[in-house]
């Protein structure tokens, strides 16, 4: 007998509703999840807030009932580590201070609800220490896995040279300073090195790596976890510096250099964290969503979700988020200011509008382990889907912000949010102790 339900019907009849995310009942997904390893959670924009309150709401759940204690995030490094001393009681309110975040885009990790996750993870790891029936291991860890610190790294890694090791520390700056001509704008070092008017500093930043590994033993013996921090920026500094030599050049795949990049970050916390450790990825869609299953993988682009897949198999779990229309933080152009900007309808041609017309606002739709066998079937064909970066330009929104996936064969589930708001940005601080707010447009 033939199948009379629309697809938005069959969608509807294939999900778990919610009317909001403080009362939504993850024990099902929690199942679906099972002994997963990572868990990764994207994001169809830097600036919806209901995306970063649902990440948070699911990794409060997977901390409390799953044992994960790692969080890592597309933060810079530097930045994140300023969040992972603040809720392991090692700093003042990471957020509200000077230092973190300050490259644009702030309100990408300085905003409201990322505020109220640090401190509830704050308390989580507090609660921790106190009972003397739990092992310190359990506490929470926040890491960031992108590569754009280039500089602050650095400072990051001359800081930590200069407390174990003086005269490794001016070898390692004598070294670094290859780059700093380049400080305000790493990409213009691209530039210089592209056009040959500069050498490039590949083999100065790789030996600053290379003498601190070989120093593993004796750094680390006054604290690990430091060592652990120096190394990982100066890996990093490795990392960035290759990126942004290699950007101007076609033949080379930026992309692929970042994601690698933040892959092997995310393996480099778990190996450090313990055999045991699990942890949770929070990235845009377009880095967590497998490759293969868009038109980023036809490009010979891959990401953080299909190497996820790649290594961790099934015990690798992703989750995709969407929206319809609602209002977004975003900036008109790179380095521009924060705009708060209406989101469009969704294309008629999208998942996104299959979504809307849905008889419900919330919903999880699962796609590893459909509630209905015909789901994967019916949403498995190509269809555009939204991206909403940093930058969100309405008027070319087709063109700029649309491409074609397979949602079922990208997301291993699907959370949606028929209407959502744009984040709260937190107010930055000047150097002198002033505060300077975001400046806003329609």
């Amino acid at each position: 007998m033939k199948d009379h339900r629309t697809l938005p019907e069959l969608v509807g009849q294939s999900s778990e509703h919610f009317a909001n995310i403080d009362d939504v009942n993850l024990d099902n997904l929690m199942e679906r999840i099972g002994d997963s390893r990572v868990v990764l959670l994207g994001e169809s924009s830097h600036g919806t807030a209901e995306f970063y309150e649902m990440r948070a709401r699911i990794t409060k759940e997977l901390i409390e009932k799953k044992g994960f204690t790692i969080i890592t995030a597309e933060a810079d490094w530097p930045d994140a580590a300023h969040i992972h001393h603040y809720i392991n009681g090692r700093e003042d309110d990471a957020l509200l201070q000077n230092k973190p975040f300050s490259r644009f885009p702030t309100w990408m990790w300085a905003n409201q609800s990322m505020l109220e996750f640090t401190h509830w993870l704050h308390a989580y790891n507090t609660k921790i220490e106190n009972a003397k029936t739990e092992s310190p291991a359990q506490k929470v860890g926040f890491y960031g896995l992108d590569l754009y610190s280039l500089y602050s790294s650095i400072e990051a890694v001359l800081d930590y040279l200069q407390q174990v090791d003086h005269k490794a520390a001016d070898t390692a700056r004598d070294r670094y300073g290859c780059l700093m001509p380049w400080a305000d704008d790493p990409a213009l070092y691209g530039h210089t090195v592209a056009t040959k008017q500069h050498e490039g500093c590949e083999t100065e930043v790789l030996k600053n790596l290379q003498d601190l590994v070989n120093k593993r033993l004796e750094y680390s013996v006054a604290s690990g976890e430091q060592f652990f921090d120096a190394e990982q920026n100066a890996k990093l500094i490795v990392n960035a510096e290759r990126y942004y030599r290699t950007l101007y050049c076609a033949e080379n795949n930026s992309w692929n250099q970042r994601d690698q990049h933040m892959f092997e970050a995310l393996q480099a916390v778990l190996e450090f964290r313990g055999s045991k450790s699990k942890a949770v990825v929070w990235a845009h869609n377009s880095h967590i969503g497998d490759a293969r299953a868009t038109q980023m993988g036809a490009r010979g682009e891959l990401n953080i979700g299909q190497l996820a897949r790649q290594e961790y198999g099934d015990k690798a779990y992703n989750i995709g988020f969407g929206t319809d229309h609602g209002t977004v933080a975003a900036a008109s152009r790179w380095g521009g200011p924060m705009e708060i900007k209406p989101v469009q309808p969704s294309h008629i041609d999208s998942y996104e509008r299959i979504f809307h017309e849905v008889s419900t606002d919330n919903f999880l739709l699962p796609l590893r382990y459909p509630l209905n066998e015909d789901i994967r079937k019916e949403l498995l064909p190509e269809r555009l889907e939204r991206a909403i970066g940093v930058i969100y330009r309405p008027e070319t929104e087709l063109q700029s912000h649309y491409f074609y996936a397979s949602l079922p064969s990208q997301f291993d589930e699907y959370i949606w949010f028929n209407k959502t708001r744009a984040v709260e940005a937190l107010p930055k601080q000047r150097k002198d102790n002033t505060f300077d707010t975001f400046p806003f447009g329609l």
